[in-house]
């Protein structure tokens, strides 16, 4: 698969042959599910906790009797079906984390790059630099580039430049390759990568 190379201008510099190996496969929609469920377990906190009726205050004295008053009988003011009561059957805390293989993530990683490129939703930059560290210069960037919707921007190296020129743009999302996701890659409406990550990618994926 080839795709094109655009500079900082939009203007198509060069073109590009993708792996097929990490670009050419038929999306697995399974693993996509499964790695994109076990991200988003995996950043649940597990910390959310009601009290039972052994830890509510009060409720040490029977409110009356067992027999004679014509009620029904009670042993607490705090069980569960008392207004103030304890909780039956509510959360606890608890660790939801779940996980896959090694070799279900990366190929869960290639069906989301081929997913991304065979709807055509990524964009190669030759190079990225930008002439001060300045929001509207990396808006100007993507604006040549007709990146109008969210996207994620993928960088080879570490740019603090970029970083600080990225940062207020609320529909983009900076990624260095050794920390790209199934649930980020889905997420984003475009992928623009930069030549040398594009190298990189094809180097640990390939």
């Amino acid at each position: 698969m080839k795709v094109n190379v655009y500079n900082c201008e939009g203007k198509q510099v060069d073109s590009l042959e993708l792996n097929d190996a990490i670009f050419g496969l038929e999306p697995n929609q399974d693993l996509l599910h499964r790695a994109v469920v076990m991200q988003n377990n995996n950043l649940r906190q597990g910390t959310v906790k009601t009290k039972t009726r052994s830890e509510v205050r009060g409720g040490g004295r029977k409110p009356w009797r067992q027999k004679g008053t014509g009620r029904a009988r009670q042993g607490s003011i705090r069980a569960p079906h008392w207004v103030g009561g304890g909780l039956a059957f509510g959360p606890r805390p608890r660790c939801y984390r779940t996980n896959l293989n090694r070799k279900m993530k990366r190929l869960a990683l290639k069906s989301a790059f081929s997913a991304l490129a065979q709807s055509e939703r990524i964009v190669v930059l030759d190079e990225l630099k930008l002439a001060a560290p300045k929001t509207k210069e990396m808006a100007k960037i993507l604006n040549n580039l007709k990146v109008e919707s969210s996207a994620l921007l993928v960088l080879g190296n570490k740019d603090e430049d970029v970083i600080r020129a990225s940062r207020n743009i609320p529909a983009l999302k900076l990624s260095p390759v050794n920390a790209l996701n199934v649930r980020d890659l889905l997420k984003y409406q475009n992928l623009v990568l930069t030549r040398e990550a594009v190298q990189q990618i094809e180097e640990v994926y390939a």
